[in-house]
């Protein structure tokens, strides 16, 4: 069993509770608008780190980090990619690989939006786990934590970690 803490749109910001909630983890997942490489190596240096740029990123995260990453951890098979849409609204960018080989889980980031959906057509479970920086019209900013069991996921947790001023 994995236990993975995941996160996105950081856009640069930084907040200790990162290290915190994220203690009991394995790995740390980022879906993308890292905004700083010093974000992600902070990231990295805490636990190993698997993360994709997002459209604000800039060539440094670009040449460090893909825009689609494809792995499997346990059983299960995982893609990532920051813009990608949910279930029934996939982003043509990333539909035709969900609709070819379905992954176990589909994560993405990029609307601030904090979404965990089963697509039953394809049995897929995506999560968007909101934003976790400062920058963008989101009012609470929010972490995931799950753990991943051969090819499951079990013990979802959604972490709010405060209103955008009260860091």
């Amino acid at each position: 069993m994995k236990r993975i803490g995941l996160l996105s749109d950081t856009h640069a910001f930084w907040d200790e509770k990162y290290l915190k909630y994220f203690e009991s983890c394995d790995e740390i997942w980022h879906a993308g608008d890292i905004g700083s490489l010093e974000v992600a190596e902070r990231l990295a240096a805490f636990r190993p780190l698997r993360a994709v740029y997002g459209n604000i990123d800039g060539q440094d995260i670009r040449q460090r980090y893909p825009q689609t990453l494809r792995f499997t951890i346990e059983k299960a098979e995982i893609v990532m990619k920051h813009i990608g849409g949910y279930p029934g609204r996939y982003d043509k960018s990333i539909a035709p690989i969900l609709l070819v080989r379905p992954p176990k889980l589909f994560i993405s980031g990029h609307s601030h939006i904090l979404k965990v959906m089963y697509d039953k057509t394809l049995g897929i479970l995506h999560i968007n786990p909101g934003a976790a920086g400062n920058y963008g019209f989101h009012k609470v900013r929010t972490l995931v934590r799950f753990s991943i069991k051969e090819d499951h996921f079990e013990d979802l947790e959604i972490i709010e970690l405060s209103d955008k001023k009260g860091g």
